[in-house]
């Protein structure tokens, strides 16, 4: 029998509106399958990096160019940082591959780690390029917000510190951490997942918990949200004339305590029908999970329709992506980029397929070869974002 047929969809903004061009709507948009097939994203706001059976290779507007040679990637708006098998190096947007602006030999024969990870510390898309971990913290995976990084030990213990200013750490307390500190809330509790936002957080236990921690300026945590529901409230006024006017401007600040804006202290999120979670991502303002029935939910800030429901939409409320379900799709990955959701999905079987078991998206990276120089996509001129720079 055939293997089920796998593809990536991308909902949101576009690398053609990143460039100033139109773009082709807030999606679905299939990204086109390289040789061997798409296994990986890496996504920046006005590009992407996906592996192939080829390689990596950049894909932007209009544009696409090899990386061979190398087997991961951490992009951003202002650096690229590749990792090969003996080698990490990092290079400025627009730069060909050729003095790199940073340089890190790789020791071999170490378990293999997914950038940011890298032996001894981790990488990250912006000078100084590279950072120690204490020697003591056996990290599992690393994921980095604007301001804040979060580690996901071996034991499935969680350790976050940087900004921290909306919460986004998760010590119950807006300050700032110079260290590794653990997130006592969720101690006892075994992480097998882990995500970081622009200034938000999200984690999924062994049992398929969803965690959730931070900012909820535009819903991001699934919780009440002040700014949408006067949005919400603007709507309906709208809708009803100005009679009603009054009434409905009113509400949102009688109940004003019922919002939240931040959420200091891991939150436990369940989703519609209480599914288990297997993976979470966050894009700057938005927040999608996979379960492991293969749905897709998504929530917050959603103008470029990143949160994948037609619409441009913001929602502080989990929603089903209906397209897979109508399109008989199984969700088995997804990733976020700043304001741009894809998603792995397994395809309906085909007259010689059968259905199989949800199989990851992602393969550990072989070994790299040396790389060519092919020249980095430039980065665009009107509308560029750094990772910094809070979205409109």
């Amino acid at each position: 029998m055939a293997a089920p047929r796998r593809a990536w969809l991308v909902f949101g903004f576009s690398t053609e509106e990143a460039a100033g061009e139109p773009g082709p709507g807030p999606g679905p948009r299939r990204l086109e399958p390289g040789p061997g097939g798409i296994r990986r994203v890496w996504p920046a706001w006005s590009y992407v990096v996906v592996e192939t059976g080829a390689g990596l290779e950049v894909q932007s507007a209009g544009q696409r160019r090899r990386l061979r040679g190398w087997s991961e990637a951490l992009p951003s708006e202002t650096h690229l940082v590749l990792r090969g098998a003996t080698v990490a190096r990092a290079w400025r947007r627009g730069a060909g591959l050729g003095a790199p602006a940073w340089s890190r030999a790789l020791p071999r024969g170490l378990p293999w780690q997914p950038l940011p990870l890298l032996p001894g510390g981790f990488a990250t898309p912006r000078p100084p390029f590279y950072t120690t971990l204490p020697a003591g913290l056996r990290a599992r995976r690393l994921a980095l917000g604007n301001e804040h990084v979060l580690v996901l030990g071996a034991n499935g213990e969680l350790h976050a510190w940087g900004g921290g200013r909306h919460g986004q750490l998760g010590h119950g307390t807006l300050e700032s951490e110079a260290q590794p500190r653990l997130v006592e809330a969720l101690a006892g509790v075994p992480m097998r997942a882990v995500a970081a936002g622009g200034w938000h957080s999200a984690s999924v236990s062994e049992a398929g918990d969803l965690y959730v921690w931070g900012w909820n300026e535009s819903g991001q945590l699934a919780l009440p949200c002040k700014a949408l529901a006067e949005e919400r409230a603007q709507g309906e006024n709208a809708g009803a004339g100005t009679a009603a006017l009054t009434p409905h401007r009113e509400q949102p600040v009688a109940e004003a305590a019922a919002f939240i804006s931040i959420q200091a202290l891991p939150a436990l999120l369940d989703l519609p029908q209480e599914p288990e979670v297997s993976e979470v991502s966050c894009g700057s303002r938005h927040t999608a999970a996979v379960t492991r029935g293969g749905e897709l939910y998504t929530w917050g800030w959603g103008k470029y329709g990143q949160l994948g429901h037609g619409d441009t939409t913001s929602s502080d409320q989990p929603q089903r992506v209906e397209h897979l379900v109508a399109e008989g799709l199984w969700a088995e990955a997804v990733v976020c980029g700043p304001w741009t959701t894809y998603v792995c999905v397994q395809e309906p079987p085909g007259p010689q397929c059968v259905p199989s078991p949800p199989a990851a998206c992602s393969e550990d990276p072989a070994a790299a070869r040396t790389s060519p120089s092919p020249t980095l996509p430039s980065a665009p001129q009107d509308r560029t974002r750094t990772d910094s720079a809070a979205p409109d």
